[in-house]
């Protein structure tokens, strides 16, 4: 990155709304300065702004700020004029029809991965539903699908970068543990993961390839545990998922 092209305003302002990420309730004027570091003069004056062109609402309940609509015309900018999402829609709605199970397809970002698709179950919880959320790669089928697809010292980076705090009793956070779970995805073809991230949810997913062989995105079906044992879902769900993600592959 060329540093004199770098423009701190526009950080500034991004950081404020960067502040929200994983709040559970408005934020003051207060609360943004010290969740971003900034002196209050600088974040009153960015919050202004934002809520001047609608990144920033108030909240109606006069609790402080929050989000505002127009990141969401942002998102949907994303999303459409991103080709994997554009090729995915369809492959992943005749998944859905055919596993009914939630299909989600995850775009790659460094340590985590983030959720760009979620086709929805019958039973799914608001967070397992909302496109953005971002996970951890080791701890997550997709996440791993990608890793095994990588070569084997970009993925040791990765993990040796990443924050390996469990989400559930049942995370694997070991680094021969993961390293375990990477060669059976590379023997495999797809991951799968058992309560790693959410109780009860038992998760597979497979990567997809772009033309030059790295991994870009992968493709996950979840499922209950009171409904699925693990061996009938990795026969079941394994082939499926990894004929969607051969289907979506191969792009430049």
């Amino acid at each position: 990155m060329d540093e004199r092209l770098f423009l701190q305003s526009l950080a500034r302002g991004l950081q404020v709304l960067e502040a929200f990420e994983g709040v559970a309730q408005p934020l003051s004027l207060g609360g943004l300065a010290a969740a971003t570091g900034l002196d209050k003069s600088a974040t009153q004056r960015i919050a202004h702004t934002l809520l001047a062109l609608g990144y920033l609402e108030r909240d109606p309940g006069g609790q402080g700020l929050v989000p505002g609509k127009r990141l969401l015309d942002r998102a949907f900018d994303m999303l459409r004029l991103n080709p994997l999402v554009q090729r995915a829609t369809p492959v992943l709605q005749e998944l859905r029809r055919t596993v009914q199970e939630r299909v989600d397809l995850s775009l790659p970002d460094d340590t985590q991965i983030i959720y760009a698709v979620r086709l929805q179950s019958r039973r799914d919880t608001l967070s397992a539903t909302l496109v953005g959320r971002r996970m951890p790669a080791f701890a997550t089928s997709g996440g791993r699908a990608m890793l095994a697809a990588m070569p084997e010292a970009e993925a040791e980076d990765i993990l040796a970068r990443s924050d390996r705090r469990p989400l559930t009793p049942a995370t694997i956070t070991d680094l021969p543990g993961l390293r375990g779970k990477l060669a059976e995805a590379r023997r495999d073809g797809f991951s799968m993961a058992l309560e790693e991230s959410l109780r009860d949810e038992v998760v597979l997913a497979a990567a997809v390839l772009d033309a030059q062989g790295r991994p870009v995105g992968a493709v996950h079906v979840a499922g209950s545990l009171a409904e699925w044992d693990a061996q009938r879902f990795r026969r079941r769900i394994g082939p499926l998922a990894m004929q969607a993600a051969r289907a979506l592959g191969g792009f430049a």
